[in-house]
Parts: C-alpha cells; structure tokens; sequence
C-alpha cells in the first residue's frame, strides 16, 4: 500500500507539470495582447488606435475678430452696465466700417450706443472710450414722440415724422439753438437716417429725461425725433463726442441694414493679417 501511494503521487506531480507547459504559453500570449493601463495611445472600435492630441486652435481671421471683439467687450464691462453683445458686436462692426471709409475723426476712439430695444425707462445709452476701455457715460435717452410710448417700435427718415431714426451717425459741430447747447448729427444709412440734418435730429438736453419724470409717468417724456439727454449730463456727453465720432441707434427686427455692417471689412481693420487676403 504504501509503494503504490507513492506512484499515485509522483502521477499527480508528472500530470500537474504537463498540464502547466500546455497553459502558460497561451496565458503568456494573451496577457501580451492586452493593452496594459494608462497608455499614450487608445483602443478604437474594430482594434484601430490612434494617439491622444490637444483640440486645433483656431487662428482664422474670423476667429480672431470674433476673440478680440469678447475681449473688448470684457474689458469695458459692457455686460455688467447692461450693454448686450450683440448690440455692441453689431455697433463695433459699424464704427470699424466708418473708420476705414475716412468718415470718422482718427484721433477719437469714441463710440456712442443707444439700444432702443430697451424701454425708455432703463438707461439705453452708453459712450464708450475705446482706446482706454473705460465707459464714460451710462445713462437716459429719450425717443420721437411717435416712435411709440415706453418703448420705441416705429422709425421714420420723413421730415415732421417726430419718429426717431435708426442707423449709424457721425457726430458734427456744436450749436446754440431752442434746447440750448446743442450737437449736430450726420446720418450715414441711406433711406434710414440720412434726412436727420434737414429735420433737425440733434443731440440736446431735456427736462423730461429724468428719474423723476419717469416716477411721474411711467416712462420718460418724448422728443421730435432726436436722442434728448438729462439736462445734468447733456453738456459732459456733448462735449466728450462732439467732432466726427460714431453714434449707432439700434433696434432689432426693425427692418434696417446698412452697408456700414460689412463684417469683411471690420475683419479687415480689427485683424491686420486679414487685408492681404488670408482666412
């Protein structure tokens, strides 16, 4: 009994030792085939891999315009005193056109917005100095008296209209008329704001722009078509944006366009690499 013990056993040792040799060149292969954690490369659907790269940047002259108009934007805090992108993209793109057509004065970077997308009780006018990124003034403006009542809808280019007019403008002399000291505006936009010298749209100041006229009655008090000013203002945004710089009057879906919205060519003004043809 005990010699027949010991063959079962040396048996069993022999067994184990031929099975070992048969598994352990297939478990050596497949532990081989195994992608091991944390490599540089990933596994694709059907076995294909592909290495991990960072996402392309995008240096197009679009790209970069749309970038550097953000980074304005930003940098003026348009956002926190109310002043929407769009409205500002749109006045931005306007003023650039302007200014690479000779019809603003070089040396002032100032841009003056009026959003009559909001109702006249909320300050819908800002001047922004571009060149230091500051917003000089935020404030008041008040629309034509048949533009409509809180809020302005309607815009004319006809004389006695006493609706106001859409459009970019071009800031011009300095006069002393009905409504005091008093700013002369150019309008830029055919069919649009072009009649605003003949029907005397002007910038000036009124007693019915005010905190207390709209407490009073709901909205503030209405001009014959020009953006009126608070009287305790007036002669500071006068004086400030007097002289060829860029008034944008702005309401959307209103009908109006303008050649002075040529993306192009604010490509072109904002992003140098743009004017020789690159994109």
């Amino acid at each position: 009994m005990h010699q027949t013990s010991i063959v079962q056993r040396k048996r069993k040792v022999l067994r184990r030792q031929r099975i070992a040799r048969r598994v352990l060149p297939f478990l050596a292969s497949l532990f081989l085939a195994t992608p091991m954690a944390g490599p540089v490369t990933k596994s694709m659907a059907g076995g294909a891999r592909s290495e991990l790269r960072l996402p392309k940047v995008d240096f197009s002259p679009q790209a970069v315009f749309d970038q550097k108009l953000r980074a304005t934007y930003t940098a003026l805090g348009a956002e926190q005193e109310g002043l929407r992108f769009e409205t500002f993209a749109k006045a931005m793109t306007g003023y650039l056109n302007l200014r690479q057509a000779g019809k603003l004065d070089e040396n002032k970077q100032l841009l003056t917005v009026v959003d009559f997308d909001l109702p006249s009780t909320e300050k819908r006018l800002w001047v922004l100095d571009l060149a230091k990124n500051e917003i000089l003034f935020h404030t008041l403006v008040a629309h034509g008296h048949n533009s409509g009542e809180n809020e302005a809808t309607n815009f004319s280019n006809t004389d006695q209209s006493n609706m106001s007019s859409l459009g970019f403008y071009a800031t011009s002399g300095e006069y002393v008329g009905k409504h005091g000291r008093s700013l002369k505006l150019e309008g830029l936009d055919e069919g649009f704001n072009t009649n605003a010298e003949a029907r005397s749209v002007v910038m000036h100041g009124a007693d019915y722009v005010s905190e207390e006229f709209i407490k009073q009655n709901g909205r503030l008090g209405r001009s014959l078509g020009c953006p009126a000013l608070p009287m305790e203002l007036k002669d500071q945004i006068i004086e400030t944006v007097t002289g060829g710089t860029c008034l944008f009057v702005n309401r959307s879906d209103a009908g109006y366009s303008s050649q002075y919205l040529n993306e192009q060519v604010a490509i072109a003004a904002l992003v140098p690499v743009a004017a020789h043809g690159l994109s």
